[in-house]
């Protein structure tokens, strides 16, 4: 299946956007540090059941990278850019599936929007206060963290991030891949969103509230082995979500990169159209 690139104007924003197969649509929503192509193994997988959509998060990947006087960065402001991509895309309903600051968003959005979600996959999802890793540790420093971060946060401390707090200890990803992320991330304006997400989210409480708002039937995905969010949160928020369920993945904080393949599966038999 040939994949269709196109731009799609969401709260104001360009947003390059990924589509490919027919069918149901699914949603497809990336996390922090990541872009669209994070999902680009499960996305083709999935392409044979489902009208798939992945689209570049505002201040990610190809998408417009606005200031924070133009775009907000909260999940909030994520949620009300991806109202309008539904709009623009002419979605009606949809499964979404959300890893990491993706997940708080899907989340959100079907809390308040459920008539647009008919089914909820979060992968180890933003979703409860936890102790600062060390990229929030840098952003929250007053005076000295936007500097530090947009200046000397290079390649070598990038790839140690991405390898020890981002990617399991077994993970088998190309060192190309992460160059990949760095290079997206490496532009003024690029490293400017992401600093803006990290503070905009030091505070999880925001996405925490809503979980008992959440009704639509939802599968909780999770990394056996995530530094960053662990897995006793994966269990915790299936058990707050009505119905929920909850399978764990012998992966990092990562499995669209550590085990596409096996997220796809399980993504694919509890969205399948019955």
């Amino acid at each position: 299946m040939n994949p269709l690139y196109r731009d799609v104007k969401a709260s104001g924003i360009r947003l390059r956007v990924t589509e490919v197969g027919t069918g149901t649509p699914l949603l497809l929503l990336h996390g922090l540090f990541f872009d669209r192509s994070s999902w680009y193994q499960t996305q083709t997988h999935l392409a044979q059941d489902f009208r798939v959509i992945a689209p570049d998060l505002p201040g990610f990947g190809e998408s417009e990278k606005p200031s924070s006087a133009r775009f907000g960065y909260t999940v909030e402001a994520y949620v009300q850019a991806i109202l309008d991509l539904f709009a623009g895309l002419r979605l009606g309903q949809a499964c979404i599936a959300g890893h990491g600051l993706g997940g708080a968003i899907a989340l959100s959005l079907a809390s308040s929007n459920p008539e647009l979600v008919s089914r909820l996959v979060l992968v180890d999802s933003l979703c409860y206060p936890t102790r600062p890793d060390r990229a929030r540790r840098v952003a929250s420093l007053p005076l000295l963290g936007g500097t530090l971060f947009k200046q000397l946060w290079g390649r070598a401390l990038f790839t140690n991030y991405f390898r020890n707090v981002l990617l399991g200890p077994r993970a088998q990803v190309p060192s190309e891949r992460i160059t990949h992320y760095y290079e997206t991330f490496n532009t003024p304006s690029g490293r400017n969103s992401a600093l803006e997400v990290l503070r905009a989210t030091l505070d999880a409480r925001t996405v925490e509230v809503k979980l008992s708002q959440v009704g639509v039937p939802t599968l909780v995905l999770w990394g056996r082995h995530d530094a960053l969010y662990p897995a006793a949160f994966g269990q915790r928020l299936a058990k707050e979500i009505r119905g929920a369920g909850f399978r764990l993945l012998d992966t990092g904080h990562t499995p669209l990169e550590e085990a596409p393949l096996e997220l796809a599966e399980n993504i694919r038999r509890f969205c399948r159209p019955s």
